[in-house]
């Protein structure tokens, strides 16, 4: 637990006084970083002394700083032809913005950085390995292949890094991470980071690390504390009403927002589209050139809504984040906290809005059990739900799955259930809507209705019928 004189003491520390060369302190300042956070005041001189670490910290507290830049410079100057660091990440996207800061903060080293990870030719990446490669950055069903190719050799790894650890065996990866381990050598720093502190990665801890110094600069599993986080209590087949009618009338300009399954995010996106809302997904089945044409579109504020999987948002480090929407709660609690902690970023503030359908009131109670606090219900305001087309049977049309505006919903499934290809191999089965895992390194790798008849949506306190959702638990 760290106090909070600590806290401010280690805010306030700059770069050169935690021993980091001028190369690294320029490159760093010129990013526009003046001091360090907390998990980089306590990690970075670790690290530098050639320990071994396992580190907690919540999401967007600078983790990736806290790693790479001591590595760079343990690392020196460029060597031979084989990685003499290895990062280990869970998905595409957190592979390539690792990379990215190992460049960017690197710019005045003549080290070499390497990135490898599925969804993209191999013959590429191959051909960066054989010109030589200092640090290392892959996933691991790409690291394996390219393995098994002859391609990659990890005999010269100085340090290994596991980034994520607690997704990686979310993802079914702790197969994929032993086999790697036998292609390493036996003398080796090892660094461990993870967003989340559980005793499953304190157990993978007790078999890869060596005396390690033990980091952990937040509460475990703690939401950002900056992050303002709302409930609103609304049926299921009126959640993307809601949200397309939060959007327009907050004059949201970016939100990412999650489902639990790729087809739920397909089809939530067209449904927001259809609302005249700008809108992109991103999950596991999307081409590695679309998930990046997506994410480079939300960045530059070309969509506005960037609707993704809990595994294809992993990674993703978008300044300034605003707002994120748990469009259906994850099954996992501790997934709340990974999913909010895209907001308030590196001191920042946020608001992380979850939209709770009756079937999902166990879910909730899980995560307030988390968090060891009760979530705010937000009243649900008043917002149009277009009438359904005159063609489409009774039983399609929305709001009649329950009989009543008030009432439970009973959606085909339940919380505990998902799509089809979902779940990746080797996870947990009670993890739904992870998708993920595998070799492959699958996240497991318009204008606004107009004319007819609109009706709008009642708040919890002007229900007339069934169980007012303010009253839910």
């Amino acid at each position: 637990m760290v106090l909070p004189s600590e806290l401010t003491i280690e805010v306030l520390m700059s770069f050169t006084d935690l021993g980091l060369t001028s190369e690294l302190t320029r490159a760093v300042s010129e990013k526009g970083y003046a001091s360090a956070t907390p998990i980089q005041s306590k990690a970075i001189p670790v690290v530098l002394a050639g320990r071994d670490v396992l580190a907690g910290a919540q999401t967007g507290t600078g983790k990736t700083a806290a790693f790479i830049l001591p590595i760079l410079q343990n690392l020196g100057r460029t060597g031979g032809r084989l990685p003499r660091a290895l990062v280990l990440t869970p998905t595409r996207e957190l592979a390539a913005q690792v990379a990215e800061s190992a460049r960017s903060y690197g710019k005045y080293l003549e080290l070499r950085t390497s990135v490898v990870f599925g969804g993209v030719s191999i013959n590429p990446q191959i051909d960066s390995l054989r010109s030589g490669c200092d640090l290392l950055v892959a996933t691991p069903g790409r690291l394996l292949d390219l393995a098994d190719q002859r391609a990659v050799d990890l005999r010269s790894v100085e340090c290994f890094v596991l980034d994520e650890a607690d997704r990686m065996l979310d993802m079914g990866f702790i197969h994929a991470i032993r086999r790697v381990l036998k292609l390493l050598p036996q003398q080796r720093q090892n660094l461990m980071f993870s967003a989340t502190y559980s005793d499953e990665i304190r157990e993978l801890a007790g078999r890869l690390l060596r005396e390690p110094a033990t980091i952990e600069v937040a509460v475990r599993n703690a939401a950002a504390e900056r992050v303002d986080q709302q409930v609103y209590r609304v049926p299921k087949e009126h959640k993307r009403h809601l949200l397309a009618h939060l959007i327009d009338s907050g004059n949201w300009q970016q939100v990412l927002v999650f489902t639990r399954t790729k087809h739920g995010a397909n089809r939530l996106t067209q449904q927001l589209q259809s609302s005249g809302i700008r809108a992109a997904a991103i999950h596991g089945n999307k081409s590695q050139g679309a998930r990046t044409r997506a994410l480079s579109d939300f960045k530059a504020n070309r969509i506005t809504a960037l609707v993704a999987t809990e595994v294809a948002a992993r990674g993703l480090d978008i300044k300034e984040l605003p707002y994120v929407v748990n469009y259906e709660l994850p099954n996992v609690p501790e997934d709340y906290v990974h999913r909010i902690g895209r907001t308030a970023r590196a001191g920042g503030s946020g608001c992380a809005v979850s939209l709770v359908s009756p079937d999902e009131a166990p879910l909730l109670r899980d995560i307030e059990r988390l968090l060891k606090r009760p979530v705010s219900v937000t009243a649900l305001p008043s917002f149009p739900v277009p009438a359904p087309p005159a063609h489409l049977p009774q039983a399609d049309r929305p709001g009649q799955q329950s009989g009543q505006e008030g009432g439970h919903s009973h959606g085909r499934h339940s919380h505990g259930q998902h799509s089809r290809g979902e779940t990746p191999r080797g996870s947990d089965p009670r993890r739904g809507g992870n998708s993920g895992g595998g070799r492959s390194d699958r996240p497991s790798a318009g204008g606004r209705p107009s004319g007819g008849n609109r009706r709008r949506v009642r708040s919890a306190g002007q229900r007339r019928g069934g169980t007012p959702f303010s009253t839910m638990r």
